[in-house]
C-alpha cells in the first residue's frame, strides 16, 4: 500500500498510527498495540472496528454502477468534482478521501487531474471496494462504516468527496485540513424525473437541501453551490442498469420493473441533474 496513505491512517480501535507488515504472502496493517487489520488479496484493507451494521451495495448493484459509469453517463459529476478539487487541493502529496466511494471512478478522475495527490476510497461494500482498490494506481481502499469514527488522523485530508452518500459532519470536519474542502454531490429535484413516474421509483426528498444543511451546518460553511445537468438518450437495457445501481434497486420488484421498462419508447430521455456544494470547515 502507498506509504503516504498508510501514514495518515489510524487504528479504528485505539487511534494509534498504523504500519504495513507482511507475513509470507499476506499483508496487514498493525498499530503499536498490535491491533491488526488484514489487507484482502483484492487490495482493500478492512478497517472496521467490530461488525458493519449493513453490507452496503450488493455485487449486482456494483456491477451495474460500473457498467453505467464506464459508458460516461455520469462524467459530468466527475468533471465537476475534478474542477472543484483542483482549486481546493494544496500541500505536498494532498490526500483526497472519497467517503462512500463505490467503484472509485470519481476519485480516480480527481487523482488523474492531481498528479501529486493520493487517494483513499472508503465504503462498507466489499464488492465496491474490490473495484475501488484498482481504480487508480495512487489510490487505496478501506472497508469502514462512515457513520463511525473514520480511520484517519486529524486534519489529514485536503479534499473530501461525498457523492450520493451519507454525511458524517463531525467526522468529516475532524479529518479535513482547516484549509481543505468538502465536496458534496446530491440529486436535484428533477434528477431522473422521466423514470420516477414511469417506473415508480424512489423520489428525491423535497427536503434534501435542508437535510444536507442540518448534517453539516455545525461543522461547515457552504462556500458555493452549482447545478450540473445533462440530457441522456438511453436504451432500455441502460435504463435497467441505471435503476439497478441505485437505491430503488432495494425497493423495486424486479419482475414488475422489467415489465414497465419494456413499455418505454427507445431511446429513453433521462435528465441527469445534480448539485455540487463546496463546503469549508468552520
Amino acid at each position: 500500500m502507498d506509504p503516504r496513505i498508510v501514514a495518515r491512517l489510524r487504528c479504528p480501535v485505539c487511534g494509534e498510527p498504523l504500519a504495513e507488515v507482511a507475513a509470507g504472502t499476506a499483508r496487514a496493517l498493525r498499530c503499536p498495540r498490535r491491533h491488526s487489520f488484514d489487507v484482502a488479496r483484492q487490495g482493500y484493507v478492512n478497517l472496521l472496528a467490530g461488525r458493519a451494521p449493513h453490507a452496503g451495495d450488493t455485487a449486482e448493484m456494483v456491477a451495474a454502477r460500473a457498467d453505467f459509469l464506464a459508458a460516461g453517463h455520469y462524467d459530468l459529476i466527475s468533471d465537476a468534482l475534478t474542477d472543484a478539487a483542483t482549486e481546493a487541493a494544496s500541500g505536498a502529496y494532498p490526500l483526497v478521501v472519497d467517503a462512500g466511494a463505490g467503484t472509485g471512478r470519481h476519485l480516480a478522475a480527481v487523482l488523474a487531474a492531481l498528479p501529486d495527490a493520493v487517494g483513499l476510497a472508503l465504503d462498507v461494500s466489499k464488492p465496491a471496494l474490490r473495484r475501488a482498490a484498482r481504480a487508480h494506481e495512487r489510490a487505496t481502499a478501506a472497508l469502514t462504516d462512515t457513520w463511525q469514527r473514520l480511520p484517519l488522523a486529524d486534519a489529514s485530508a485536503a479534499v473530501l468527496l461525498n457523492v450520493f452518500a451519507p454525511r458524517n459532519g463531525a467526522e468529516f470536519r475532524r479529518v479535513l485540513h482547516p484549509a481543505g474542502a468538502l465536496l458534496v454531490v446530491t440529486p436535484a429535484a428533477d434528477h431522473l424525473a422521466e423514470l420516477v413516474d414511469a417506473l415508480d421509483l424512489l423520489r428525491v426528498d423535497p427536503a434534501k437541501a435542508e437535510r444536507v444543511a442540518d448534517s453539516l451546518g455545525g461543522h461547515f460553511v457552504e462556500e458555493s453551490g452549482t447545478e450540473h445537468r445533462a440530457r441522456l438518450a438511453l436504451t432500455r437495457t441502460e435504463v435497467a442498469t441505471l435503476v439497478g445501481m441505485g437505491p430503488s434497486a432495494w425497493h423495486t420488484d424486479p419482475a414488475g420493473l422489467a415489465a414497465r421498462i419494456t413499455t418505454l419508447p427507445e431511446p429513453v430521455p433521462v435528465t441527469v441533474a445534480v448539485r455540487l456544494g463546496v463546503h469549508r470547515p468552520r
